[in-house]
């Protein structure tokens, strides 16, 4: 007699709740509590169900991510429902999930997000509305989406955070733009604060609030586009940075894509990997710098500039570069600028290593040295050889004349698939 075909676990079911709590509730997601054996999720949103839904109640510990796989082992065969704020596939722990057990695993019933509460509130089109979570990530990451006339929702922290985004908008010269705090939105709680930026003087609220911003610059402040080739004087530098125009042709030799991850090597003031990051919120970068002074520099730009995930790896390269390889959660770069060091021995071929293959490698010099390298390569390999020189226009007397920057020589090519090992210098086979 075969034995009995092993029954997979019933699927998890993922709960969304909002401010209103139980009676804001659908009738399957209600009747996917009261059938639940175990039920998971965060202090307050346990609180708000009824003594009828008798499963074991779990609270998340913190931090959260890492207990998400012992959590569900431990209950695994048992009906599980886990509950989550508003839309779980929304900056929710239905993205943790779905990476562990698989979609096919769950049952989503998703309840309206605090952001659709909001833009209902507002009268904001949700598709014209950008949205910056906070939850665990720095305020800084919202200075990239700053520009005037735009309308962004911030998904807050705690009670602070308002007084934390109002301090941010006016030390980037967006004070005069207008913010209302939501607080509990779909409860019969709900209420809302508003004032300007640069005056904020509201004492902390509820913790579960939504961000309104109006955009508004300043007179005076300075403007960062959305695309590369940011103003040089938005960079704190010692004078190693990636010039405006160059840096602007530079990005797109590397032409980033969202997902994907550069290694910046020889990061000097770390603009490259800045606006690497800056082109879309899923990039990623790595930044490499020999000097301690400046690779503190690059990270308070990184900072500044609404790049606060850059990581920064101070040493010197190639050496340095087997520490990247060790970082698993970085993987594999889809692009490699190198920007200094050129000439140190191993680096190139140690970049064109790392790299995967269909992966974009961009390298500048202003040496001839480190040109005549980048032309020995560019012969045996291909892609492309570009001398790029930028003359500004300047007072001469009472006139006015040119004076020309050094110029820069910048190879970038792409590697093959199948991988390749990159040529020796002057071998054609």
């Amino acid at each position: 007699m075969s034995p009995s075909p092993v029954q997979p676990p019933p699927p998890v079911s993922v709960v969304g709740i909002g401010a209103d709590g139980w009676s804001g509730l659908s009738g399957g997601a209600r009747e996917a509590l009261r059938e639940a054996e175990v039920v998971i999720g965060g202090a307050r949103q346990l609180d708000l169900l009824p003594p009828e839904c008798a499963g074991v109640r779990v609270a998340w510990p913190s931090p959260l991510r890492p207990a998400v796989p012992r959590l569900l082992a431990e209950h695994r065969e048992r009906r599980i429902a886990v509950l989550a704020s508003g839309d779980p596939m929304f900056y929710g722990i239905g993205r943790a999930l779905a990476e562990e057990l698989g979609p096919e695993s769950l049952r989503v019933l998703p309840h309206p997000s605090s952001v659709s509460y909001a833009c209902a509130r507002l009268g904001w089109p949700l598709e014209d509305t950008e949205v910056v979570t906070l939850v665990g990530r720095p305020a800084s990451r919202l200075a990239v989406a700053l520009h005037e006339g735009r309308r962004l929702l911030a998904l807050s922290a705690d009670a602070s955070t308002p007084a934390t985004v109002a301090a941010l908008l006016t030390a980037h010269g967006f004070g005069p733009s207008r913010m209302r705090v939501l607080e509990q939105l779909g409860s019969e709680a709900e209420a809302y604060v508003e004032g300007v930026a640069e005056s904020w003087a509201h004492a902390p609220g509820d913790g579960l609030n939504v961000i309104a911003i109006d955009c508004r610059a300043s007179q005076d402040a300075l403007r960062l586009g959305a695309v590369p080739g940011l103003p040089d004087e938005a960079y704190e530098h010692d004078g190693q940075l990636t010039k405006r125009h160059i840096r602007a042709a530079t990005l797109g030799a590397l032409a980033p894509a969202p997902g994907e991850l550069l290694w910046d090597v020889g990061g000097g003031s770390g603009s490259i990997a800045i606006e690497w990051m800056r082109t879309h919120a899923s990039c990623r970068a790595v930044s490499v710098e020999r000097d301690p002074a400046r690779a503190a520099r690059i990270a308070r730009n990184a900072d500044r500039l609404g790049a606060p995930g850059l990581k920064v790896v101070t040493g010197p390269a190639p050496s340095s570069l087997s520490e990247l390889s060790e970082l698993s959660e970085l993987d594999v770069p889809d692009a490699v600028f190198i920007g200094g060091g050129l000439t140190a021995p191993g680096l190139l071929d140690a970049c064109w290593e790392a790299l995967r293959p269909g992966g974009r490698l961009v390298a500048n010099t202003v040496t001839l040295e480190s040109e005549a390298l980048l032309a020995e390569r560019y012969r045996a390999y291909g892609g492309e050889l570009t001398r790029l020189a930028v003359a500004h226009a300047v007072p001469v007397g009472g006139f006015t004349g040119w004076r020309q920057a050094m110029p820069v020589t910048q190879w970038s090519v792409r590697k093959p698939s199948p991988p390749a090992s990159l040529p020796v210098p002057g071998d054609r086979t």
